[in-house]
């Protein structure tokens, strides 16, 4: 699966990132998971299941979901309290259950 985090390049999306790898590897999920600003997107459509937008770029929801959900692409911004705390565990939950949608 390939989840794939909107932010504005900002350090606490990297954090975030490498918190969620961990809680995959804790469950033996194999996922691929980056965070990029929202021009590099365009360039990694290929096998990608979910993005997930920071809160602090949310007003980039509309755009994203325009430009993805009719190619079968979830997208949902981050949930704030598990954002600013750092979350991985509960942020990968996220992403997991927006592709069971």
């Amino acid at each position: 699966m390939k989840i794939i985090l909107v932010c504005s390049a900002g350090m606490s999306t990297s954090m975030l990132v490498k918190k969620m790898k961990e809680a995959a590897t804790q469950r033996n999920l194999e996922v691929d998971i980056r965070a990029m600003a929202e021009s590099q997107l365009k360039n990694e459509l290929d096998d990608l299941h979910v993005v997930l937008i920071g809160p602090q770029v949310r007003y980039l929801e509309a755009k994203i979901r325009t430009q993805l959900e009719p190619k079968g692409i979830a997208v949902e911004v981050i949930d704030q309290m598990a954002y600013g705390m750092i979350q991985g565990d509960k942020v990968l939950d996220q992403a997991l259950s927006l592709v069971k949608q």
